[in-house]
């Protein structure tokens, strides 16, 4: 097991994509439940604001560094990870791998039109793939149990929850167990890209970390403030930990 590494007080698992995927279906084949983690920037700050948040990713078996920034955070603050294990890029892993081993999968999450553009889509892109059921993420508290149940009796050994922050971190903490799934991966907004509702960055603008500026772009309205406000304080955050963590040299004594 690689040792854990601690950024901003959260510990996070140096793993590589393909070292992931192998933990993923070593769970499965060992009956071991998994309840994966992931944190960008916005997380990392929203988490010092929502204890629930905080408490609910903490108490995941992997946390994994879903933005880029995290990654020069960590190789900043001398806590470094091997790369960035973006929340999108290891469900359609976990996608392709569940088909070539015939694990069967739960989509939990969206709209009930995006969900089901989304189920067409990943059986075009996946016909193998062994779906055991899926559900919008239109619920409220009290019919978190009954749906936990309705996934367990699926059978599903993959579940994956396109629910936004902290709700799908809730669920999962609160019956994750219950849900019987091998592995669960919050994946946040990925049904509504897989379904084409809204359009990934390019590749490049990823390998620079401006996702989230290809994203407000698309919603100004909706995320540009947000990411503005969110990025300003996780740099502010990086910054108070470098002084932090930079030792101070003591002045030099000048008497003869």
């Amino acid at each position: 097991m690689s040792e854990r590494r601690t950024l901003f007080g959260v510990e996070l698992d140096p793993l590589t994509m393909d070292q992931t995927v192998a933990r993923c279906l070593e769970a499965v084949r060992d009956g071991r439940q998994l309840e994966i983690g992931v944190v960008n920037a916005a997380k990392l700050v929203n988490m010092r604001r929502d204890p629930r948040l905080a408490e609910a990713v903490s108490g995941c078996d992997l946390v994994l560094a879903d933005g880029q920034a995290v990654v020069w955070a960590g190789k900043v603050l001398r806590a470094p990870l091997p790369e960035r294990v973006a929340g999108i890029d290891l469900f359609l892993r976990l996608l392709a791998e569940a088909e070539s081993a015939g694990i069967s999968v739960y989509f939990l999450g969206a709209k009930q039109e995006v969900l089901e553009e989304m189920l067409r889509r990943v059986a075009d892109r996946f016909p193998g793939l062994k779906v055991a059921g899926g559900r919008n993420g239109y619920f409220d508290d009290t019919q978190q149990e009954a749906i936990a149940g309705d996934i367990a009796r699926s059978g599903a050994q993959m579940l994956f929850l396109g629910m936004t922050s902290p709700k799908k971190e809730i669920f999962t903490a609160a019956y994750g167990a219950r849900t019987g799934a091998r592995v669960v991966h919050g994946v946040g907004g990925s049904f509504d890209i897989l379904a084409g509702i809204t359009k990934r960055a390019p590749a490049s603008w990823q390998r620079f970390g401006v996702e989230w500026l290809y994203r407000a772009l698309q919603e100004p309205r909706r995320l540009g403030k947000r990411y503005v406000t969110t990025n300003t304080a996780f740099l502010l955050m990086t910054a108070r930990e470098f002084i932090r963590l930079t030792p101070q040299t003591a002045p030099a004594n000048r008497s003869h």
